[in-house]
């Protein structure tokens, strides 16, 4: 009889491992260390670029003889500032600065923004982020619907094109760019099955790029906007699958609900039958450590406690030193996971309420049954 650990070892996994795939990654060895689906950064890289690793991952799945499915990650429409007449600003905390609507560049006390659609939907009192959250204004005044007087809140070197997040308001723009769209194209003409949209806001967001697919591949939402929390079931609905992306989530909302935000959307896609990708910092010391945090492995734990259907790497498998070694590790994780003898008790608490009708009750009766028989 074989012991535990080759038991553990051999059997499928029910939970997946999604890879994305940069300078450091050969497919065909994080096939073998585990990884199930790979990603496709499209915030990175020219059209020449993807398309040698898209052929590089086909290669991959023959070799293997695996179908392993991809990822085109579309950037979306990520907010950022201007440039400035040097390489940066100093941001110092109570200092105003203005912000202004504009292609030129900024300095000391004026920060530019070439996105005419942030300040006019700005009001007094509200947040920007800058810099993934390293920095904090509040608007305390507003000119015009191109002009603005902010109060830093939290101060730092700004340097230029650095990401603006904006936690609480709804900006007047579509989930998809120009470049998206010219993205997709590409992915499209190159096979990949699954879309990301990022910075989904509303249900509408999904409609539009459904539209631009025509049903030529999976539809993957990304929820990286409070917001969207307020839309959850609707766009869970429209959408084949959903990411809960805790990098941009966690900017926008404060450390401490980001937890909450992940349990809910995993209940909300548990409910709708829909698959859900938990991404975001998961092994991340793995970028230079050959060896994850104990919080790290918890924390991927937790996630497939919690009913994931896949969890994702990023920089630990793109540009990290010991791609490979992580896949493993997480593989190693959900596989010890899956082994516990609660797991699939904790599965069904975390489920929530069924919907009823006669088809759940069936199906509800038949799983019950064949439980009891261990069939």
């Amino acid at each position: 009889m074989q012991d535990t650990q080759s038991n553990i070892a051999t059997y499928e996994r029910h939970c997946r491992i999604v890879a994305t795939i940069g300078p450091a990654s050969n497919p065909l060895e994080l096939i073998h260390a585990g990884a199930t689906c790979f990603r496709l950064n499209f915030s990175h890289g020219s059209h020449a670029e993807h398309a040698a690793r898209i052929q590089m991952i086909r290669q991959a799945e023959e070799a293997s003889g695996r179908f392993v499915p991809m990822i085109a990650d579309l950037q979306g429409p990520k907010i950022r500032v201007g440039t400035f007449e040097g390489e940066g600003i100093q941001l110092r905390y109570g200092q105003e600065v203005t912000l202004e609507v504009s292609k030129e560049p900024g300095r000391d006390g004026l920060i530019r923004l070439p996105h005419p659609e942030i300040l006019s939907a700005l009001q007094v009192g509200d947040e920007l982020k800058l810099d993934d959250g390293l920095m904090a204004l509040t608007i305390i005044s507003k000119e015009s619907d191109v002009r603005a007087v902010a109060r830093v809140d939290c101060g730092g070197y700004l340097t230029q094109k650095k990401g603006v997040n904006v936690p609480m308001r709804q900006l007047p723009i579509s989930a998809m760019t120009e470049k998206d769209k010219k993205d997709l194209a590409f992915a499209l003409e190159q096979g990949v099955e699954i879309v990301a949209l990022s910075f989904v806001q509303r249900p509408e967001d999904v409609a539009e790029a459904r539209a631009l697919v025509q049903g030529r591949a999976l539809i993957l939402s990304k929820i990286e906007k409070p917001l969207a929390m307020d839309s959850i079931d609707e766009i869970v609905a429209l959408s084949d699958m959903v990411m809960v992306a805790r990098g941009d989530l966690g900017v926008e909302l404060p450390t401490e609900q980001v937890p909450a935000a992940q349990r809910k959307i995993v209940r909300a896609c548990r409910a709708a039958g829909k698959p859900v990708i938990i991404a975001t910092q998961m092994l991340q010391t793995m970028v230079d450590s050959p060896v994850p945090t104990r919080a790290e492995a918890s924390d991927v734990a937790t996630a497939v406690y919690m009913g994931a259907d896949a969890v994702m790497l990023s920089a630990e498998s793109a540009v990290g030193r010991h791609p490979a070694t992580a896949v493993a590790t997480m593989d190693r994780i959900i596989r010890a996971v899956e082994a516990d003898e609660f797991y699939w008790d904790e599965l069904d608490a975390a489920h929530g309420e069924w919907i009823g009708t006669p088809a759940h009750a069936l199906c509800a009766s038949a799983s019950d049954i064949a439980e009891v028989l261990e069939a």
